[in-house]
Order: C-alpha cells, then structure tokens, then sequence
C-alpha cells in the first residue's frame, strides 16, 4: 500500500541541515508534479520483480506497455565501470532524489571556517537522511559546473546506508578510488571543485531531470552497460512483468532454477506464454 500523496511538504529531518531562509514554501508557492511515499515492503517487492531485468529488458517492457521513449536517459550518462564477468555493475534501485543548482553567492575567502560552513548548510547532503537498502540516488547537477558534488569519501558514506548506485548529470570526482571500491555510478563528466562556492543544495526528493528524463522518488532506475531506464513507480509491475520474456536465455536459466516458474515453456498444443 502507498502512502498519502506528497505535494509541498519538506522531507522530514531534511529542514534543519538547511538555512533558515529555506526551510518552510511561501504561500505563493505551488508544486504541480504529484509522486507517492511507498513502504519498505513496497519497495522490496518491486525490486525483486527487476533483479532479473538488464536495461534493454526494460526498454523492451516498456514498449509493451506504451511507453515508447519514455525514461531512456541519454547515453551521456555512463557507467563509470563496467564487470563484464560477473556483472556486479549491474544495479536497479528506488529513487532518492537531490538537485544541485549554481551559487550566486561568494565569500571573501574560502577559509576551512566557511568551507565547513557551506557543506553544513548551502551545499549539504541532507539527503542523507532518507537513504535506505534498495536506494538509488539520482542527483540532478547538470547546470553546476566544475563541482564535483560526488567524491569517494561521500560516496562510501551514502553506500554505508543502503544506497545501491549512483545517476547523476553532473560532476563526478575521485574516480579511480570509486573504481576500486566497485561503487556502481552512472555521471555524464568529470569535476574537480569542491562544492563550496560553487553550487548550493536546493532540493531533496523532488522530481528532477537527469538525461532528459523525469525521475520522482520512488521510481525504479534500472542501469547497466546500456546506460541508465528510469520506470515511472505507477507503472513499475506491469512493466516489469512485460520485460521479463526479454530476458537473455542464460538470465532466463537463473530465473528458473531460482523461481521454479518457467513462463517461456510451450503451452499444450504449441502455444507459448
């Protein structure tokens, strides 16, 4: 069962890592694009629906269904490592989402007084606060330059809650330490500044764009070698049901062993599921 309707509320626990200034909407305010809180259960179920499933699968899923086009983030979007043996690379999570925005601020001196400051209030990772096993955090940071909102120090934090993979549009640094950790990132260009100075938090779990592609909490990403397919979460089962006759028949073996369900068997008299 789905919670209620999320529309203009701030994420609990996320309002007092920001300033003042940005912890309440002004009545002007108003929020058009509708997403839902699921449970943990929820979420445990639809991810076990995807494990089997590779971009394409999805891909293929969602033609199925009408979605032709729709969630297929731009191949700008990479995966930083590929395992092609064992294919841990591999990842399907539910969206967390943050978006990065540029500063117009600036400091006299970027001294470690204002840098702690800044990373504690304007540019913090109060998303911190909502991952949970099963995340996939989706950054929005297409537009912040040189800042690399991901490092390897942060990046093994987030992972150390449950985060499974990293999207972003944005920035990405320490890359050979990412690397030798086998943290599985998707980003579209490297960055070496640091964020202070350079870009502020605006947002956590919104909607945002990554690719050209809407991502709200709680959709399914799913990412591979092919790049990165984002489900829309009110779809999310039946696409996965129409994926899974895609699979590859070496997935499909797994599958079968592991579920005792074999679904591309002949039906009597020829047919085929």
């Amino acid at each position: 069962m789905t919670a209620a309707l999320i529309m203009s509320a701030p994420v609990a626990g996320i309002a007092a890592a920001q300033q003042p200034a940005e912890t309440s909407i002004p009545d002007n305010v108003r929020l058009f694009i509708p997403y839902k809180a699921y449970t943990a259960d929820d979420n445990k179920r639809i991810l076990e629906m995807y494990k089997w499933l590779r971009v394409a699968d999805v891909s293929d899923g969602m033609d199925v269904v009408g979605l032709q086009n729709i969630g297929i983030v731009d191949p700008e979007v990479h995966a930083l490592w590929k395992d092609t043996e064992k294919f841990t690379h591999r990842t399907v999570g539910i969206a967390v989402t943050a978006r990065y925005v540029p500063t117009n601020r600036r400091e006299p001196k970027m001294d470690d007084k204002t840098i702690s400051r800044w990373y504690s209030t304007i540019t913090s990772e109060a998303f911190m606060k909502v991952l949970q096993p099963g995340s996939m955090l989706v950054i929005d940071a297409m537009d912040d330059g040189e800042s690399r909102s991901i490092g390897s120090t942060n990046i093994l934090s987030w992972k150390k809650l449950g985060m499974v993979g990293l999207v972003t549009g944005g920035g990405l640094a320490d890359t050979d330490e990412i690397i030798y950790h086998k943290v599985p990132v998707w980003f579209r260009r490297f960055a070496r500044g640091i964020r202070p100075g350079r870009n502020e938090l605006e947002s956590v779990n919104r909607p945002v764009t990554v690719g050209g592609v809407l991502v709200r909490p709680g959709d399914v990403v799913v990412a591979d070698g092919d790049g990165v397919v984002v489900v829309p979460r009110e779809r999310a089962e039946e696409v996965a049901t129409a994926a899974l006759p895609f699979l590859d028949n070496i997935t499909r073996e797994r599958y079968i062993k592991e579920t005792g369900n074999n679904p591309w068997a002949k039906k009597p008299g020829g047919g085929n599921d």
